[in-house]
């Protein structure tokens, strides 16, 4: 090609884009000067003329320009209809070169005359492309074939053209900054030459063959795995560099309608197919073809159908940690996981300049957006608008941007050059489906081959995987035994990722960490790994209240409308602090009419504590316990806000995290599945009103909300949000040395890196007796310690039995006869004049730099609801004040604590100082905890809390097992 022809060509496109371009900013003015009943009539006949400028100046040129013409014209989904109706002529029907020229080239890449190679060659080709044109011939052996022969010197036009076209793609950039489709055509110039080498395609199709069983087909197609298809490749017979030579296949074109119809093809199974052909290539194989318009598909004439596959020059090769991040972008774009889509990003390269990751998931979900049949095409190109200018909003108030600037400000950092292929073989496949007139639903079709590469690359269980337990030195014996009863239930298929910490007399004693942080995600789970845990919040919560009462900022009697004025409306005005922690209030159901109304309304701080405050109470207060699933978060968070004059969560980090010294690392938050089994056994449960649930969330109500929770508190906003009596975010470590503080009274314990030494393994507890000098140094005498046992032997309500050991001090001994330390604080015990029963602090470390986040000596008792509290509390509810009572079967109060939906849970027992916290991922109601705790109680010989008792008492779990799941 001459320097002439080049500038013609040169000149020519520019042109057209400069006319096209004004044509329509032209059209943008008039709008504003007539009616709006003719505006849609000025904008189609705009259309109209400038898609023929298009067409002809594509049919002039050749070249490049026909496969961006070949592209655009499957754009239904997007493109304006005249574009659509015009350019699908370029799929197969440009003007073929001389059978001469055809002849010459045959001639000389095989060095064999036209009549030595071929008993019949059809002069009029099958199809004339941008690159080549296809003949049907015989070959002297009589097969039947096709003979794709590349047009002389179109190598030089294509180059020529590729500049022409990143021109062009630079000065739009330059003219509309919200159009730069550079990355687009950087990656098309690098791959585009690629389809100049008929050997390249020769290859890449036999591997894409080979890779889709193409030649071992299942006869019965129904009967196939869900990760394979069912396609045709034609063969490859022989190749040049400019020549093709491939085993005819008798087909209909997908734009043959009235052949498809005559033939009775069904279009929606046949691009369904075709769809799963191509995911395949890109998850299961890693090798794809980029080029997927419809003039590269043929469908076989003899049922079943099938979709014949064309055309591989274009292909792309992903590395198996790309196969990986691409399958995780669609997992999290399918489950609205805003953090592990982030992660997803980060993996493939694919780098944002700011934090918008609501915006980002609503790219990757356009990316598997369900497809729209081409009549819906304008409605959708709307819809894509309208949610365009509102992301700029964003990204300009973020950003404090002007509007020059917010057009020119591009989010984006860095896109791989994976990416563009792979978005570019969505959009194609999208357009396929709109010019078929089909939906299809991305996300069901993709899933198994998304599924398969996952499962593939990850090893779930222990048993194919040596690093399934996160390696950290083993505290004690137990804890080793611990790690094998582990390994045995995540084999079982019981575990996806866990934490389990616990603490015995101030020290750690476990802290084990396994599995990995989601379904999709193979990170493991580290200690410092954070974990949704429900409603293992509200203990929290309630610490918070609690603490603000030992500071004396609050009253557990106080009303309270004294604080938070608004909330005295609707006959709330005699609810106490006192009824919101022992669940009494009678705002149990307040949550119902939130996520009913809008499920993402509970992410609004403000207008849920404004919701509480207008409710209205069920029943009088104080009089009956209805567990507030979630509404007790927002009644805790106002009381807490108002009493303090503080945030919620600079309370959160005042008196919990920084005493404590806690915290975890957000990048590795863990994501919730469900474990299905659970879940079948739970739904087939009746209501169970001795479970004293509200009437929203009882078994049958549990089951619906267990199925979609993942999906929503993956999502980010959801997870970002304010919901204390659900949303927290915290692993097995910091929240076991919440509970080991609080099973102290509030001392915290050493650093957590601290080793207990010597380990304490699974041999019975031996008492720890004061020694003589210790106790010359307590306050009081043993007659006043025995005066104190006394008063508690004679109160049996909870079955605590306490005798004395003249040689050595005093401990519990339950009605079992087991014996279990704890070392009664003289001083605390003494003063109990009540005769309610009551669950006394241990002895405080003697140390002079001892931190507590709790003063009150009778602490236990007011998070119990005994004692001194008893009177705050149904005496024999289920909850004491904030806290799940816990006791054991013979009704013996132990201890206190909170599980949460899914089965994480921490608790304390205060009579032998021991704390344990389980958190885990893979939601179930509740089995799997207490067949942990049971394991490691037992081992330690402590006594099992009866709510986890009857989970370890079955060989297999049954419905009555679930009946109360471990929810509170």
């Amino acid at each position: 090609m001459g320097w002439g022809n080049i500038y013609r060509r040169r000149m020519s496109v520019f042109s057209m884009a400069i006319l096209i371009y004004l044509d329509y900013k032209a059209v943008q003015q008039r709008e504003k000067w007539i009616k709006k009943s003719k505006i849609s009539a000025l904008w189609q006949r705009a259309h109209e003329r400038n898609a023929k400028r298009v067409l002809n100046l594509i049919i002039k040129l050749e070249g490049l320009w026909v496969k961006l013409g070949q592209y655009l014209s499957t754009r239904a989904d997007v493109l304006p209809e005249p574009y659509i109706s015009l350019l699908k002529q370029l799929q197969d029907s440009l003007p073929p070169r001389p059978v001469q020229e055809v002849s010459q080239t045959i001639e000389r890449e095989f060095g064999e005359s036209m009549g030595g190679m071929f008993m019949d060659f059809v002069e009029t080709p099958l199809a004339t492309a941008s690159i080549a044109q296809v003949h049907r011939a015989t070959l002297v052996d009589g097969r039947q074939v096709v003979v794709k022969v590349q047009h002389q010197g179109i190598k030089t036009i294509i180059l020529e053209d590729l500049k022409n076209a990143k021109s062009i793609v630079d000065w739009i950039a330059w003219a509309e900054p919200q159009y730069d489709f550079n990355p687009i055509i950087d990656e098309w110039c690098k791959e585009a030459p690629k389809e100049l080498d008929f050997n390249s395609e020769a290859e890449n199709t036999r591997i894409v063959s080979a890779n889709l069983g193409c030649k071992n087909k299942h006869e019965d197609s129904n009967k196939k795995p869900a990760y394979e298809v069912d396609v045709l490749i034609p063969e490859v017979i022989q190749s040049s560099e400019t020549v093709l030579i491939l085993e005819f296949m008798d087909g209909i074109r997908l734009n043959d309608c009235e052949s498809l119809e005559a033939f009775g093809v069904n279009k929606q199974k046949v691009v369904e197919e075709i769809t799963r052909a191509y995911a395949h290539q890109i998850y299961v194989d890693g090798f794809f073809n980029g080029d997927p318009h419809p003039g590269n598909f043929l469908v076989s004439k003899d049922p079943p159908h099938r979709p014949i596959l064309l055309d591989f020059g274009l292909t792309k090769k992903l590395s198996s940690s790309m196969k990986q991040a691409l399958a995780k972008m669609f997992f999290a774009a399918a489950e609205g996981d805003h953090v592990a889509l982030l992660s997803a990003f980060a993996e493939m390269g694919l780098r944002l300049r700011l934090d918008v990751p609501e915006q980002a998931m609503e790219v990757s979900t356009l990316f598997f957006r369900t497809s729209a049949p081409a009549n819906e095409a304008f409605e959708t190109v709307k819809n894509l608008s309208e949610q365009r200018a509102k992301n700029l909003k964003v990204i300009q108030e973020k950003m404090k941007l002007n509007q020059k600037e917010v057009k020119r400000f591009n989010p984006v950092d860095a896109f791989p050059g994976d990416i563009v292929i792979f978005s570019r073989v969505l959009n194609l496949l999208r357009g396929l489906s709109s010019t078929m007139n089909v939906r299809i639903v991305y996300l069901d079709i993709m899933r198994p081959f998304a599924e398969y590469v996952l499962q593939v690359g990850i090893n779930k269980e222990p048993s194919v995987s040596a690093e399934w337990i996160y390696s950290k030195p083993i505290h004690s014996d137990v804890e080793a035994k611990l790690r094998d009863f582990l390994v045995e239930l995540g084999n079982d298929g019981k575990i996806l990722g866990i934490q389990v910490c616990a603490y015995k007399d101030g020290e750690v004693i476990i802290d084990t960490s396994a599995g990995m942080l989601g379904r999709y995600d193979p990170r493991p789970v580290q200690p410092d790994s954070l974990f949704p845990v429900f409603s293992v919040t509200k203990g929290i919560t309630a610490g918070m209240l609690h603490w603000l009462v030992d500071n004396g900022k609050l009253k557990l009697e106080e009303n309270i409308a004294n604080i938070w004025p608004e909330f005295k409306s609707n006959g709330k005005d005699l609810i106490k602090v006192h009824h919101v922690l022992n669940h009494t209030s009678g705002l149990h159901n307040v949550s119902v009419d939130l996520s009913s109304e809008n499920p993402l309304l509970i992410c609004d701080w403000d207008e849920c504590l404004n919701r509480i405050a207008l409710s209205a109470p069920e029943t009088e207060p104080g009089q009956e316990q209805l567990y507030h699933y979630l509404s007790f978060g927002w009644l805790c968070g106002g009381i807490i806000e108002r009493a303090s004059g503080k945030k919620f969560q600079e309370i959160l980090e005042e008196g919990i995290i920084q005493p404590l010294s806690i915290d975890g690392v957000e990048s590795r938050l863990a994501s919730l599945t469900i474990d299905t089994d659970d879940l079948n056994k739970v739904s087939g449960i009746n209501n169970r009103p001795d479970l004293r649930l509200p009437s929203s969330f009882q078994p049958d109500k549990i089951s619906q909300l267990a199925a979609i929770t993942p999906a929503v508190f993956n999502m980010l906003n959801i997870r970002r949000a304010i919901i204390p009596a659900a949303n927290g975010h915290c692993s097995a470590r910091a929240l076991a040395r919440y509970y080991a503080a609080l099973a102290d009274g509030g001392v915290v314990p050493p650093p957590h890196s601290r080793l207990s030494k010597p380990p304490l393994g699974s041999h019975p507890h031996i008492p720890k007796f004061p020694s003589h000098e210790t106790s010359k140094k307590q306050k009081g005498t043993k007659k006043e310690l025995l005066a104190a046992l006394k008063n508690k032997t004679n109160n049996s309500e909870h079955g605590h039995k306490y005798t004395k050991d003249l040689e050595g001090g005093s401990h519990i001994r339950t009605a079992s006869g087991d014996t279990y330390a704890r070392l009664i604080n003289i001083e605390t015990s003494s003063s109990n004049t009540s005769t309610t029963d009551s669950i006394s602090n241990t002895d405080e470390p003697q140390s002079s730099n001892v931190r507590k986040i709790f003063n009150n000596p009778r602490i236990h008792d007011a998070f119990l609801g005994v004692g001194d509290y008893g009177d705050l509390a149904l005496p024999n509810g289920r909850f004491g004040l904030g806290f799940k009572r816990y006791n054991t079967r013979d009704g013996s109060y132990i201890g206190f604590g909170h599980s949460g939906m899914g089965g994480s849970t921490g608790f304390c027992d205060v009579n032998n100082r021991f704390a344990i916290a389980v958190t885990l991922n893979k939601m179930s109601f509740g089995a799997t905890t207490g067949r942990i705790i049971h394991f490691v109680c037992s081992e330690l010989n402590l006594p099992v809390p009866e709510d986890y008792l009857r989970f370890a008492e079955v060989e297999h779990d049954t419905p009555q097992d679930l009946g109360q799941p471990l929810i509170n």
